[in-house]
């Protein structure tokens, strides 16, 4: 049920922008709780790899005195992966394309994640 209603976030989000190609709800330890994944991409590895890069951002934000995390952004020649909290207990991953705008996804990311809060 609740995966349900994370999957009818997910796939709004998606509908939001072409610029987002997919995106998952990943608990902080790395368990996928819901996805809108490409055929043939390996759900455990984006949600292991989503957990690590959102803990190793809080450390660098710690680290570096940049107060809190809020997003982590990643740019490759194919396009971005953006990772923000949802809660404690969750991170939303977005995958987008390279010519993406990203105000409008930071937006439209952060619009889920509030979601995301409230029904975890």
């Amino acid at each position: 049920m609740r995966s349900d209603m994370l999957n009818s976030i997910l796939n709004d989000l998606n509908g939001t922008s072409a610029d987002i190609e997919a995106s998952g709800v990943i608990s902080t330890d790395g368990l996928m709780m819901a996805s809108q994944l490409p055929a043939g991409m390996d759900e455990d590895r984006v949600g292991a790899m989503s957990a690590a890069m959102l803990s190793l951002g809080d450390r660098t934000a710690q680290e570096l005195a940049r107060g809190e995390l809020e997003q982590v952004l990643v740019k490759g020649n194919r396009g971005y992966v953006l990772m923000m909290h949802a809660g404690d207990e969750a991170v939303v991953t977005v995958l987008a394309k390279p010519t993406a705008k990203l105000g409008l996804i930071f937006l439209d990311v952060k619009r889920a994640a509030e979601n995301i809060i409230k029904m975890i």
